[in-house]
């Protein structure tokens, strides 16, 4: 079940407390969608500024990995290769890869996604959320 908590109460969706899919999309499914040319990339962040566009369904793609593995981040939190994804330094090899992320969260199966999280360089590093400090 999808929520959205910023939205309970108010009448931006008929049930925010049940979001049905199309209504949101979380960044997997953005880029996805993306991938697909379905839906017009310079509609999703903060127009005028690096956090928009294909930059920024990117980014939260990989905050949502970090989210689905218990490590909430916030919407400007950069780490590993993010900024030269911003940048727009990484090219299609960067991409396939979050075409297999967005894949394994599309499962919905914990399993895996924490098995690619903890293995690879996109893991926010411990700096980051007050481990080791």
């Amino acid at each position: 079940m999808r929520v959205d908590s910023e939205i309970i109460g108010k009448p931006n969706l008929s049930d925010p407390e049940d979001v049905k899919r199309g209504e949101f999309l979380p960044g997997g499914e953005a880029w996805q969608a993306f991938r697909r040319r379905e839906i017009d990339a310079t509609k999703f962040g903060v127009y005028g500024t690096e956090n928009w566009g294909p930059a920024e369904i990117k980014g939260n793609l990989l905050r949502d990995l970090a989210a689905l593995n218990k490590v909430e981040m916030l919407p400007w939190d950069e780490w590993g290769p993010m900024r030269p994804m911003y940048a727009g330094e990484t090219g299609e090899e960067f991409d396939e890869v979050l075409d297999q992320i967005a894949e394994i969260c599309a499962r919905d199966s914990f399993g895996p996604i924490a098995s690619y999280y903890s293995g690879s360089d996109l893991r926010v590093p411990n700096e980051m959320i007050g481990i080791g400090i």
